[in-house]
């Protein structure tokens, strides 16, 4: 029966190389000065025919650093999440760090776990996209004094670094935008609020744009996203209503967008002649349906990339208060507003 060969350890390269394993720790850490050159090239040739590969994890702690960064991700599935993820994992590259990602899927019994999971891996700091943490992980937060960054969601009456989308600035802009494309009514549908602050953010400025043209109808819907006959109940009233009327649609997120795009097709509608429809997050298929659809295109990549800049920053001992580092967003228009 065949086995996997053992791996190599220090040992083994000591071994082969006729020489101490002090020695050979002292090639591995860059202290190569200190030995001959008959010496290192002895353990270079080691190293290569038993193709030792060291335990950057045991290496890291003997020096009481592991250089890895954790991750927690409400949702992996969500595009925004995906993107988010690429810049953070861009900056650990160019940092020298190793991220360890971790996804709830919007359980908060998941966080809880993972939390306890990275601080077993003795991370050295971590990034957060909050789903509505309970009161016992976040005591465990504010004990352990890990650094950490928000991104998106805050977590309420926590203090810490938050990264995201200026969310009011956001929202307001592209409410604006529908109110210029002479919308008489605007129905803003989004998830169930719950403790979200981007969704009560951005239903806040909706209302506050829309409260200074009294004579436009503002409305507002919760739907959850696997609620498919609600959506369509609600979007058939708000049509039927208003059918006689410029009406748009405006999406809390890039999710939301999809399933409401879904449900015109169900129902029959066309986004750019019906209705119009305006959404959070620029999808990849945001330009191809139907002639395309507008959007708050959000700097995703930028976000991802500048909250681990700040961790970074707080575990080479920056104590300054906490922070928030707010991006704008850029409305992309296109045929779903602008039709005649």
């Amino acid at each position: 029966m065949n086995r996997k060969a053992a791996r190599a350890t220090i040992s083994d390269v000591a071994r082969k190389a006729h020489t101490g394993k002090t020695s050979v720790s002292r090639y591995l850490n860059g202290e190569q000065h200190l030995l001959s050159a008959d010496l290192k090239q002895r353990i270079e040739t080691a190293i290569a025919e038993l193709n030792y590969r060291p335990s950057q994890m045991a290496r890291g702690l003997k020096r009481g650093r592991t250089r890895l960064i954790g991750l927690i991700i409400a949702d992996i599935t969500n595009p925004y999440s995906v993107d988010v993820m690429c810049g953070i994992e861009a900056a650990c590259r160019a940092q020298g760090f190793t991220l360890l990602m971790c996804n709830t899927n919007n359980e908060v019994d998941q966080e809880q776990h993972y939390l306890n999971l990275l601080s077993s891996y003795q991370v050295e700091g971590i990034v957060v996209n909050a789903v509505g943490m309970r009161e016992e992980a976040l005591s465990h937060l504010q004990q352990s004094l890990l650094p950490m960054v928000l991104i998106d969601r805050k977590i309420p009456d926590f203090a810490c670094d938050v990264v995201g989308l200026n969310n009011h600035e956001a929202a307001a802009q592209v409410t604006t935008h529908l109110l210029e494309e002479a919308f008489d009514a605007i129905l803003f549908v989004t998830e169930p609020l719950g403790t979200v602050n981007t969704r009560h953010e951005r239903l806040k400025a909706f209302r506050e744009t829309m409260a200074q043209h009294p004579q436009r109808e503002a409305e507002q819907a919760e739907v959850a996203l696997n609620d498919s006959a609600r959506l369509d109940g609600i979007l058939q009233d708000f049509y039927q209503r208003h059918r006689h009327q410029r009406c748009a649609v405006l999406a809390v997120n890039g999710a939301l967008t999809l399933q409401i795009a879904r449900s015109f097709k169900r129902l029959d509608l066309r986004w750019g002649e019906d209705l119009g429809l305006l959404g959070f997050d620029e999808l990849v298929w945001s330009e191809l349906a139907g002639g395309g659809i507008t959007t708050l295109k959000q700097p995703t990549w930028q976000i991802g990339y500048a909250a681990l800049e700040q961790v970074i920053r707080r575990i080479e001992g920056d104590e300054a208060p906490p922070c928030e580092q707010l991006y704008s967003g850029e409305l992309i228009i296109r045929s779903s507003t602008k039709f005649a």
